[in-house]
């Protein structure tokens, strides 16, 4: 007999044969507006596309090949804050063992997931789970995950990584691993780009020791009503970096320009975010782009998040001295990470009472700006 928790996985309901979604997952009317076809959208040429950036000259011994690099990556980072990395050094095959067994955990009967199921009310986020509503309108999407600390090996729970299959273990810490390197030469990168010393990111969102990965595994079942339905409602990272793999079904929206461009699938590429950490510290000249997930009827999408955050309290994130100006004074008030992730979370909150006319005292919305 499935239990309470059982019947809320969303690939409970996407399996029950329902032809229309709980009124939970329907979007707000404005949203809808905007939700089309991600096939056809992503067969779209027209307007601006996600830059795809060739990472195989970032650490050229010739200098003008490797600054030419460099600045591809500088300039996505400020326009989009988003791109395809390419040639990004780990093997295809690693990946390829990635994907597969994340694939194979989801592929497991819900009853076997479960026993990796998170504690959400009791502030365990690790392990098996679905997005509970965590805003006034009580709106829910169109997932499933299973999310764990991947990165250092001291700060990781193995108890919370499945043994089933046999390949999750190896694959996936060898993989953050390689990450962690991928990380340290973006990290360097952007440094350049603000004309600072090479490592100053790098050690101001935690270096080798205090930096966490974090492995959020997105499952998207199919879905009976696409067209009213997310994924991942729109949103910001509030990572340093995000690094994500995807089963080649699109999905990924960014809000550019005043409007939602669907990302196209780029073969053995990593998609990367800038992530509001970074943009903090650099004063906004790196972008954390708004961006959503979209889900269809037709193929069940699964995407490999990775996370790089800073320590929660160790570090107080602010514009770094040298990217403010007279012309361009600090666009940020000092926060912990923890702070930040507090901010967005009582501003939604805010916004949702808001919306559904909950909230009639004005004065309280105002003053919520400070916090």
């Amino acid at each position: 007999m499935a239990t309470p928790l059982m019947t809320s996985r969303v690939e409970n309901l996407a399996g029950s044969g329902i032809q229309l979604i709980p009124k939970e997952y329907v979007r707000p009317e404005e949203e809808l507006r905007s939700i089309g076809n991600v096939f056809e959208e992503e067969k779209n040429n027209e307007g601006p596309q996600v830059p795809t950036i060739d990472l195989s000259d970032i650490e050229a011994e010739d200098q003008d090949v490797r600054e030419r690099c460099r600045d591809e990556l500088k300039k996505a980072s400020m326009d989009w804050g988003v791109m395809h990395l390419v040639n990004h050094g780990i093997p295809d095959e690693l990946i390829g063992r990635v994907k597969v067994a994340g694939q194979a955990f989801f592929d497991l009967p819900i009853e076997e997931k479960e026993k990796y199921a998170n504690d959400q009310a009791s502030g365990n986020v690790q392990g098996y789970g679905s997005k509970l509503a965590n805003n006034a309108s009580g709106q829910l999407e169109w997932e499933d995950y299973f999310f764990h600390c991947a990165f250092p090996e001291e700060k990781r729970d193995m108890s919370i990584w499945p043994s089933t299959p046999a390949d999750y273990i190896p694959a996936t810490s060898e993989y953050a691993k390689q990450l962690r390197g991928l990380a340290t030469k973006i990290l360097s990168a952007l440094s350049l780009g603000l004309g600072l010393d090479e490592g100053r990111l790098e050690k101001e969102v935690g270096g080798m020791e205090e930096l966490i990965l974090q492995m959020k595994i997105n499952y998207y079942p199919k879905c009976p009503q696409p067209e009213l339905a997310l994924g991942v409602e729109a949103h910001t990272d509030v990572s340093a970096l995000t690094f994500i793999l995807h089963n080649m079904v699109p999905g990924l929206q960014l809000f550019y320009e005043g409007k939602w461009i669907t990302a196209k699938c780029v073969p053995n590429s990593i998609i990367m975010h800038v992530g509001d950490t970074i943009e903090i510290l650099s004063n906004g000249k790196y972008k954390s782009i708004l961006h959503r997930g979209l889900v269809n009827k037709e193929k069940v999408r699964i995407s490999w998040a990775v996370f790089c955050e800073p320590p929660k309290e160790k570090i107080i994130l602010k514009p770094l001295p040298e990217t403010i100006s007279e012309t361009e004074p600090s666009q940020y008030p000092p926060r912990t990470f923890a702070q930040h992730i507090m901010h967005k979370l009582f501003r939604k909150t805010e916004e949702a009472l808001e919306n559904s006319k909950s909230l009639d005292d004005k004065t309280s919305h105002e003053d919520s700006k400070s916090v």
